[in-house]
């Protein structure tokens, strides 16, 4: 269940014209982990409009990061489809699915999963490395990818002072927004945040996201943000509570 707190800041199609493509559409998708004997996740619908900005809450262990390793192609549902612009992931292989997820998703992970060797602005290039796609489009945005990855870290509060450090010499907020920096470069249509502010305090929490959404509403990236703290609902347009959306959590109550 979609909870819808304020109006969609989408702009919708003209009368008249085709509707777009949901950005992720889940229809009747079962996933179960091997050797367990009931499915971690049993969602029979699940759709979220492009530009849309959505907090997923859900306790732990309730399949938060299992349904966005679906969504970002990560993972292969045993029965339904998971669609993502259209493009219905179970019918690509897998480097398909990879190349996909490298040109249409950016992905903020819980631990950030930065390369500690690579200074902070080859981090936050490596997707254009992967996706000519992306590196085509930062160039357009910026003139070129370097630039537009300097942009980035300058709007997200990175001095150009730390640009050449090692991200391994910088602090726990530093590192998230360098990984955020990485996940928007070359403007992915989805971006996938998984409990990126896990180890910040309020007040570093707050700042973050605010950060996060406006780099978002800027590029009408589509946010699937999961978080347990659930006071940071409130900046989102939508809420979805994981239990309520999935079956499998309903055998298991």
């Amino acid at each position: 269940m979609i909870r819808h707190k304020l109006p969609s800041k989408v702009d919708r199609p003209a009368e008249g014209s085709a509707s777009p493509a949901p950005a992720v559409l889940l229809d009747d998708v079962v996933f179960s982990w091997p050797n367990r004997r009931r499915p971690a996740l049993d969602i029979p619908s699940f759709r979220v409009q492009p530009g849309e900005h959505i907090f997923i809450a859900g306790p732990s262990g309730s399949g938060k990061s299992t349904l966005l390793g679906l969504i970002a192609g990560i993972l292969s549902p045993q029965s339904g489809r998971v669609s993502v612009n259209g493009v219905c992931l179970n019918d690509l292989g897998g480097a398909k699915r990879d190349a996909f997820r490298g040109d249409h998703i950016g992905f903020i992970f819980q631990q950030f999963n930065l390369i500690p060797y690579l200074s902070i602005l080859e981090n936050v290039l490596i997707p254009c490395r992967f996706s000519s796609l992306r590196c085509v489009r930062a160039g357009t945005q910026a003139g070129s990818p370097v630039q537009a990855a300097q942009n980035l870290l300058e709007r997200l509060d990175m001095s150009a002072r730390l640009w050449s450090r090692k991200v391994n010499q910088l602090s726990v907020g530093q590192q998230q927004r360098v990984a955020a920096a990485r996940a928007l470069i070359g403007a992915p249509s989805v971006l996938i945040a998984d409990e990126p502010t896990s180890s910040l305090d309020a007040d570093r929490r707050k700042a973050f996201l605010r950060l996060l959404l406006r780099e978002c509403g800027e590029t009408r990236s589509t946010l699937l943000f999961v978080s347990h703290d659930q006071s940071l609902a409130e900046d989102f347009s939508a809420t979805v509570f994981l239990p309520e959306l999935n079956k499998a959590a309903e055998e298991d109550g």
